[in-house]
């Protein structure tokens, strides 16, 4: 076995998890998940079947992730965050074969309960602050928070709050000098690295703290 599952967790017959994988305490993942390489679980995280995850997903204490979830590489979901996959739930009408897709896209993360409702897809490195409730789509770099989650300025891939554009149109990451503009206006993309492309080693590694980079 490739990957770390901890004695008081439980993985199904039928499950797929890759290599470098680890699930720590009070885990269970159900037949049918499919979970990428190089991951890891905090206590008490539940898996469905028939969800996917991708590679070098970070997956804090208490989260559940249901049927009809798909997460792409490098999400990362904090702790006690909730998804879901009916949107208008009743223990008396069976929706079993009614689940909602919800997409969580490459690079984006989901803070410390915050919950995501199901049938949205969240964008490539998205940031969804602490204790949002995410109800619609939301774009790629998009910073959301507050009930109902609104939106309140573009993230860099570092997870810094972007400035405000130069005459160009250019905002510079604090972190990473990474460079990004809006073209068209309410798309943000990167200048120097292509969204799927992973980030170089120098800038893998964070050396300083977040406090370091407040204005």
């Amino acid at each position: 076995m490739d990957y770390f599952v901890h004695e008081s967790s439980y993985v199904d017959e039928g499950a797929r998890i890759g290599k470098g994988t680890k699930l720590w305490h009070f885990c269970h993942v159900l037949s049918g998940a499919v979970i990428g390489e190089r991951c890891s679980f905090g206590q008490n995280c539940s898996i469905a079947g028939q969800v996917t995850i991708g590679n070098n997903v970070k997956v804090q204490n208490n989260v559940s992730i249901y049927e009809g979830t798909v997460i792409e590489d490098d999400v990362f979901l904090g702790p006690s965050c909730v998804l879901t996959n009916v949107t208008n739930p009743r223990s008396q009408v069976v929706r079993r074969a009614l689940y909602e897709k919800t997409l969580l896209r490459r690079g984006a993360s989901i803070g410390a309960n915050a919950t995501v409702v199901c049938g949205v897809t969240i964008g490539r490195y998205a940031f969804v602050a602490a204790g949002a409730v995410v109800a619609k789509d939301v774009p790629d770099y998009a910073l959301m928070v507050g009930v109902p989650a609104r939106f309140a300025g573009w993230m860099s891939r570092h997870g810094h709050r972007l400035p405000k554009p130069d005459v160009q149109g250019v905002m510079v990451c604090p972190e990473s000098g990474l460079r990004y503009q809006e073209k068209p206006a309410g798309v943000l993309r990167c200048l120097d690295l292509d969204e799927d492309a992973p980030l170089p080693p120098e800038l893998a590694t964070g050396k300083a703290a977040y406090d370091t980079f407040k204005k």
